[in-house]
């Protein structure tokens, strides 16, 4: 309604009392069903003249309305202005990888038809029909690139087949050779023309290739290779190499000494821009690097900043644009070749987690606490919203979200998000929900902070506040901070969850006898740390695919060395008795926290074992204290699959609902099966649905 032409004061009353009476009609809580439907940007490209955006959309089978089980499914759609968006392929392709050809006429994608591997496809920007454009005979395309000219795409494939091993297996002879038997992926150029070119040239790669990118002239591309396809040889050994595409030779390999982010080759082909670690124990990738192409030399930017860079684009004039984190915030800066910064871009609120750029047009994916990903452009100095993928988020009342800041009993300052609770606010707090990140080396933005495993707007709708701290070990605040946790697993990065508890109390926010604890891998070692070490601060606890026993998590896990030189900074037969202290199995004698354990029987980072461990123990010192594991079949260091996720969010806002929400930590532990949404299959059961 527009306020300024109302004709008098009490016409102009009414309209606001009419309007407000239907905002309130309208306006509802979160659930877990709406979570389940939530659709969000995934890839982006900007053709060459920059009056198009392809982009995916991502989102479930929704099950909560009875659609049949399933992953993720992307749709490709082509903007070119504001709520302007179409889709270009039917519904049943979900495309991987997507670019524009040099030239501009086509959108192209990666796309396994029916049961054939993995092509290269395109469709016309003007309309028309999606054509295979290339591919390799028995190889899946994991990535691709073309020429500068089009005349030529280079592929990434899948390695050639084992026939001893594949005839073998035919015969019954199946075993699996663990952590042996490995075979490299390989490069392919093919001639791009009226039919597909059958015979493609082999390009010779050094080691094992995970991805390539082509010079802006053709003469060379970059490899990023690891001495094995190990989890961890990606962290600790992978290193980018500068190849001859003529002849597959090396002409420099950069010597960087930890892992490694983002790469992007410079317009004049010149530099790289590389996000990678500073040294084998930095925990994560959020350096920013150049590199000389001619001889691979690095020169490290501001190596000691309190920042995370999260992902770089070059721009057509040769400046790089850089989203830097700054703790649970983020800004676009504009840097020149020399790595001076020239401009800063304020995003208002916005988290931006990528960024395209072609044709004098900078896009971006971006969330913020009111929606999840969507598709931004530059506009001068302010991103302009292009898509709205969940209008439905309109209809929800959303509980304010802001930024927390708190002192740990050291002394460091402490960042998180707060979710307050909806509802009036308690004499006593709120009951509280610290909702504890992964990795440790990770953090929170003040974004969209709502998924199947993040309680987020949902618990806040049912009264709950959620806090998620931005401990020590945290990436965002700088190298330092990251580090400040490794060698001493627990303390400070717990104790500074616990203070978080301390703080929130101390302002009123949180009620001290209903205070909860949640999160998956390292979180999920938090969470089991908080139900025994810590349990007289939780009321409940949710751990998610999370840590037990750090000496047999050692011996079952895929990323041993990660561990060594990111975390512990010791092996385990240096001193087992210190491992064994830092074990929640450890601590079961002190446990009074109800606590429900989840994980993915196939989860090969944290083994299922873990939890076993944890709830055996558990269960044989505590025999009356609610405990319950759950194991998702299929499913590995994360659920994937819709109806895993919507049974995951169900169960941890009951188990929430019954012992943290109470406050009871004696209550009845709820029926071993969710109350499943009336919509979907197996709600109900039916006359038919009986034991034969």
């Amino acid at each position: 309604m527009n306020r300024t032409v109302a004709k008098s004061a009490i016409f102009t009353a009414t309209l606001l009392a009419g309007a407000s009476l239907a905002a309130t009609a309208q306006a509802r809580p979160m659930t877990p069903e709406d979570v389940a439907k939530l659709e969000s940007v995934g890839a982006m490209a900007v053709s060459p003249d920059g009056t198009r955006i392809a982009f995916t959309t991502a989102s479930l089978p929704d099950v909560t309305e009875g659609e049949d089980n399933g992953g993720f499914k992307s749709q490709l759609k082509i903007a070119t202005a504001p709520d302007a968006a179409r889709a270009f392929l039917p519904a049943d392709i979900s495309p991987g990888d997507i670019a524009f050809s040099p030239d501009g006429t086509m959108v192209t994608f990666t796309w396994s038809k029916d049961d054939e591997d993995a092509a290269v496809w395109g469709v016309p920007v003007d309309g028309g029909t999606y054509t295979k454009l290339a591919a390799v005979e028995d190889a899946g395309v994991r990535d691709y690139r073309f020429s500068p000219d089009g005349g030529t795409i280079y592929m990434l494939v899948g390695a050639a087949e084992d026939k001893q091993r594949t005839k073998q297996a035919k015969a019954g002879f199946n075993a699996k050779v663990y952590e042996e038997e490995f075979r490299p992926a390989r490069m392919f150029a093919a001639t791009v023309g009226a039919e597909v070119d059958e015979s493609p040239r082999e390009i010779p790669l050094p080691g094992f290739v995970s991805a390539f990118d082509i010079a802006p002239d053709g003469s060379f591309g970059i490899v990023e290779t690891a001495p094995t396809p190990l989890v961890d040889d990606s962290y600790t050994s992978k290193r980018v190499n500068i190849i001859d595409l003529a002849t597959g030779n090396v002409r420099a390999v950069v010597e960087t000494p930890g892992k490694i982010g983002d790469v992007e080759i410079s317009p004049d082909g010149t530099l790289l821009s590389l996000i990678a670690g500073i040294d084998k124990n930095d925990p994560a990738a959020t350096t920013l690097h150049m590199v000389e192409t001619s001889n691979g030399k690095i020169n490290t930017l501001n190596p000691a900043a309190e920042k995370a860079v999260v992902d770089t684009e070059w721009l057509d004039d040769g400046r790089l644009a850089v989203i830097e984190d700054f703790g649970v915030q983020s800004v676009l800066r504009i840097y020149d070749a020399g790595g001076n910064q020239l401009e800063e871009i304020d995003p208002n609120g916005l988290i931006l987690t990528g960024l395209e750029a072609d044709g004098g047009k900078l896009v971006v994916r971006a969330d913020s606490p009111t929606h999840p990903s969507e598709l931004f452009v530059l506009n001068g100095t302010t991103f302009e919203r292009w898509t709205t993928h969940n209008p439905w988020l309109s209809e929800i009342t959303f509980a304010p979200q802001r930024a927390y800041t708190y002192t740990a009993r050291d002394g460091q300052k402490i960042e998180g998000v707060l979710i307050e609770p909806m509802g009036e606010k308690k004499r006593n707090g709120a009951p509280t929900i610290m909702n504890v990140h992964g990795g440790p080396e990770a953090h929170e933005s003040n974004g969209w902070q709502t998924a199947y495993s993040k309680p987020g707007q949902v618990a806040a709708a049912k009264g709950y506040a959620v806090f998620l701290p931005n401990y020590r070990g945290s990436t965002g605040y700088g190298v330092a901070f990251a580090k400040q946790h490794q060698g001493n697993y627990t303390d400070p990065e717990f104790t500074d969850i616990v203070d978080a508890k301390r703080a929130l109390v101390a302002d009123g926010i949180t009620d001290p006898d209903r205070t909860g604890i949640t999160g998956g891998s390292y979180g999920g070692y938090a969470s089991a740390w908080g139900a025994t070490y810590h349990s007289e601060e939780y009321a409940a606890s949710v751990m998610f695919v999370g840590i037990s026993d750090q000496t047999s998590k050692f011996g079952t896990t895929d990323i041993p060395y990660e561990m060594y030189n990111v975390h512990s900074r010791a092996w385990p037969w240096d001193n087992w008795q210190k491992m064994l202290e830092v074990s929640p199995i450890y601590h079961t004698d002190k446990a009074n926290t109800p606590i429900l354990i989840m994980h993915g029987e196939d989860d090969t980072r944290v083994d299922p074992s873990q939890s076993m461990e944890l709830y055996r123990f558990l269960k044989v010192r505590k025999p009356d204290l609610p405990v319950r594991l759950v194991f998702y079949p299929g499913e590995g260091h994360g659920n994937r699959l819709a109806a895993s996720r919507y049974d995951y969010n169900l169960r941890m806002m009951e188990w929430f609902d019954t012992y943290l929400m109470t406050g009871d930590r004696a209550a009845p532990m709820p029926a071993p099966r969710p109350q499943l949404a009336e919509g979907a299959k197996g709600a109900t059961m039916d006359e038919d649905d009986g034991e034969d």
